[in-house]
């Protein structure tokens, strides 16, 4: 961490014309890090916590602060993120004990993960209750769109939330408003997690096809991205982690995993078949049990690749 002072660094921000000068941030992962780093950069001071030990002292950044914990960062700022992986992690961070909402400061907390639309409707309803107010805010576009601040950023909660913490939302890309009913966003999040699972799945299976036929499959991805077929798996992911053996996308199975089940299990309860949903998750549980959680999910190539007895190399 930089040798800065909480008096110190509140001091040298008081010409900063933010409604919010102070901010929490809880879960530095992949996407967190550089997302706390962005609102920093924009001028506020930040209260970061992660449960890994020493992942917040690893953002050696001028605005950061590292908390001890998640109830001290909402005791500390009014506007507090959360960045993690799993539905059940998220609500214990803002509603444990000694969670977010447990801070005396903390007055509306801002949800980036997928949640899921259920998890989010609850823990609406129980912030609702403590008098708190509850933003769904997802994002999409990968660790390079959490850097450059060019992220797909969708939001549901209260118009007058929302009116509030736009201008700091604004720091992390383009947002689009779904609207004020809770959960709205997390389901807009997950049709788009499902699709980018998805076209890793077809572009594969095509790409195989086109190597047994003795066809390059970065001319193949070429043809693709010039055509009507052109996707973000051809246009980034296959060129990225496919075509060079890497399979280092960023993003991991389990987490992709977790998505299209959630997906497709709230398709089936809003009465919405999905077939190709059901085939992906299928892809993807045969993905986690074969290279693990934590292996890139860019790694259902593989799983076609050894079917298919082929290698997608460029």
């Amino acid at each position: 961490m930089a040798s800065i002072t909480r008096r110190q660094q509140a001091a040298s921000r008081e010409e900063t014309p933010l409604r919010h000068k102070q901010v929490g941030f809880v879960g530095l992962g992949a996407m967190g890090g550089p997302m706390s780093k962005r609102l920093a950069n924009a001028g506020y001071t930040v209260f970061v916590h992660d449960a890994r030990p020493g992942a917040a002292t690893g953002i050696n950044h001028t605005g950061v602060v590292a908390a001890t914990s998640a109830i001290e960062v909402g005791s500390e700022a009014e506007v507090v993120f959360c960045s993690l992986p799993t539905p059940a992690i998220v609500r214990e961070v803002v509603l444990g004990a000694e969670g977010i909402a447990a801070g005396s400061k903390a007055r509306i907390v801002i949800d980036l993960s997928t949640t899921g639309p259920s998890m989010a409707s609850v823990i609406q309803r129980e912030l609702a209750a403590k008098g708190l107010s509850w933003v769904d805010a997802p994002v999409s576009g990968g660790i390079a769109g959490a850097t450059n601040g060019t992220l797909a950023v969708m939001v549901s909660c209260k118009q007058a939330t929302y009116d509030e913490v736009d201008p700091i939302l604004e720091t992390f890309g383009r947002r689009f408003f779904c609207g004020e009913t809770p959960g709205a966003a997390q389901v807009a999040k997950l049709g788009n997690n499902m699709i980018a699972a998805g076209v890793i799945l077809l572009s594969a299976e095509a790409l195989a096809m086109g190597v047994k036929a003795g066809l390059n499959p970065r001319v193949m991805c070429d043809i693709i991205n010039a055509s009507s077929g052109r996707n973000s798996a051809t246009q980034d992911k296959f060129p990225r982690a496919v075509l060079p053996g890497t399979f280092d996308f960023g993003f991991k199975t389990g987490l992709s995993y977790k998505d299209v089940r959630m997906c497709v299990d709230e398709a089936e309860n809003l009465g919405v078949p999905m077939v190709g949903g059901a085939l992906v998750r299928q892809m993807l549980a045969a993905t986690n049990a074969r290279f693990g959680p934590d292996s890139d999910f860019t790694s259902m190539v593989k799983i076609i690749e050894e079917w298919a007895d082929v290698e997608i190399r460029g």
